[in-house]
Formats: C-alpha cells, structure tokens, sequence
C-alpha cells in the first residue's frame, strides 16, 4: 500500500508564498522509482498538472501558467516531493495533490490519467 500525504497548505496573501510537501510510504514503495507529480484542483473544475519531477530529479516540467512561480524539488532520502510557490495570485486557489507515476516515460506525465497513486490533498487559498 503506497500513501502519500501533502502538507503545507494555507490561507496566504496575494503575492506571498507557500511551500507544500508529500511524504511518501509504503512497505513496498521505493520512492526513487516514481516520477512524482503535483496538480490542483478549483472548485467546479477539472483537475490540472502544475508540475512534475523525474525520479533523479534530472527532469523537471511545469504547466505554463505556473511556470516562473513554481519550482519541484524532491528528496529521495526523505521520500518527499515539494513544491515552491511564489506571487501567489488568486486563481491559484484550489486543493494540491501530489502522486506517484510508475511507468518510465520519455517526457514527464501531464495527465492525471498517468498517475498510479494519489494523496488526499492540502488546501490553498490564496486571498486578494
């Protein structure tokens, strides 16, 4: 069983920052085999890639949207993945989810279709 769990969550600003991260476990679980992915998801809308980090973290890939306010990162000795974000606006409010993309791809996965495992999700509102 593989559980990851997002933290770091909030009410911020308009032009603040958050930092949230997703531990991951799991008895079998090796972190370091998954390319690991955010996405959000805004009331009344469909879930949307923010971004995603291979398993060395050699490659990285963003949403356009976010793409010069965010930043992945990840730990393999922590099992744990983040994400930085920075002048936060308001339209950036939804839940996060972070999840774990088994299969080896020659680009990053986008779709939330991809993923093989999901967290519950961490709530960020971000006040204008």
């Amino acid at each position: 069983q593989v559980q990851l769990v997002e933290s770091g969550g909030g009410l911020v600003q308009a032009g603040g920052s958050l930092r949230l991260s997703c531990a991951a476990s799991g008895r079998t679980f090796t972190f370091s085999s998954y390319d690991m992915g955010w996405f959000r998801q805004a009331p009344g809308k469909e879930r949307e890639f923010v971004a995603a980090i291979s398993r060395t973290a050699g490659r990285t890939s963003y949403a356009g949207s976010v793409k010069a306010r965010v930043t992945i990162s990840r730990d393999n000795a922590k099992n744990t993945v983040y994400l930085q974000m920075n002048s936060l606006k308001a339209e950036d409010t939804a839940v996060y989810y972070c999840a774990a993309d088994a299969t080896r791809r020659l680009t990053l996965a986008t779709l939330k279709e991809q993923y093989d495992y999901w967290g519950q999700g961490t709530q960020v509102t971000v006040s204008s």
